[in-house]
């Protein structure tokens, strides 16, 4: 049950928002590109597909992130805890994990057309490095933007077989609300970040934050503008984009407060909701 419970813990089983925000652009590509005049059964299987695909990958991320940064992690106190950092699991058995996770994965992938395989291989390197970014750039967000919402590009090729620039504008847009949340997100470790010389686009635009969420939410936004109407979409779908505007420019925007990590975390989360409102209205434009 301990080893259980250190595996739970060390693959954040019990904090869905970080898988949840992976699955998003999975299902938003699929059903952007999903003929809802044909089966529905498979459509909802492919889902499945995707939710699974992501739980498994985030959690070998997960891994994989806190055995890179095992030793920075003791030094923040929001993460010194966790079971790598606190020396609860070593670092061997923890790849151990991360790999029996990742051939899991594999298995969920090969139901999918030869080009989606390929394309998700193609992404393993992004996922990978991701955690080595914030050592050298402060923009490891922008780097969480392109890896976490491939999904997108996976959803639609797993239909059409190819990629379309309407699949292109909304995985651009999607790469830009990423950058704003995870921006958010990290203003909670900002401190500890600056002390011990790991750097991020909070840190970058601290002081300017507003602004930067601003320019992030405003190009997410009118790529989703921009694609409904190469969708073709109706005049309910665009009707329909006052909630997740509502969402990221009234309630994110307006609450936000960077120094305080409470508000900080409460909003990165809300982004959970708001890639269901996204859901919902690119559903809304395929059938009305």
């Amino acid at each position: 049950m301990n080893q259980l419970n250190v595996f739970i813990e060390l693959t954040r089983l019990k904090k869905p928002i970080g898988y949840m925000l992976l699955f998003w652009p999975c299902a938003w590509g699929l059903t952007l590109v999903y003929d809802f005049n044909d089966n529905l059964n498979i459509y909802f299987f492919y889902l499945l597909l995707f939710f699974l695909g992501s739980v498994l990958m985030r959690s070998a991320g997960c891994i994989v992130n806190d055995i890179l940064d095992k030793e920075y992690d003791k030094k923040v106190s929001r993460t010194r805890d966790r079971p790598l950092a606190s020396g609860k699991i070593s670092w061997k058995i923890a790849l151990l994990y991360s790999g029996v996770l990742c051939f899991l994965a594999l298995l969920v992938l090969l139901n999918f057309n030869l080009f989606t395989i390929i394309l998700a291989f193609g992404s393993m390197p992004l996922a990978f490095t991701y955690p080595l970014m914030k050592r050298y750039t402060y923009w490891p967000q922008l780097f969480l933007g392109i890896t976490f919402n491939y999904g997108l590009i996976l959803g639609w090729t797993s239909i059409s077989a190819e990629i379309s620039l309407i699949a292109l504008i909304f995985y651009f847009g999607a790469i830009f609300w990423t950058l704003g949340y995870d921006t958010v997100y990290g203003y909670q470790d900002i401190k500890d970040d600056e002390i011990i010389g790991l750097k991020s686009t909070s840190i970058k635009f601290k002081g300017n934050s507003k602004q930067f969420l601003f320019i992030c939410y405003l190009i997410f936004t009118l790529c989703l503008v921009f694609g409904g109407y190469l969708m073709e979409f109706s005049w309910i779908y665009f009707l329909f984009l006052i909630m997740p505007i509502f969402h990221l420019f009234v309630y994110q925007l307006k609450s936000f407060e960077s120094e305080t990590p409470e508000i900080c975390l409460k909003l990165f989360k809300s982004n959970n909701l708001f890639g269901l409102i996204v859901l919902i209205t690119i559903i809304i434009g395929k059938v009305f």
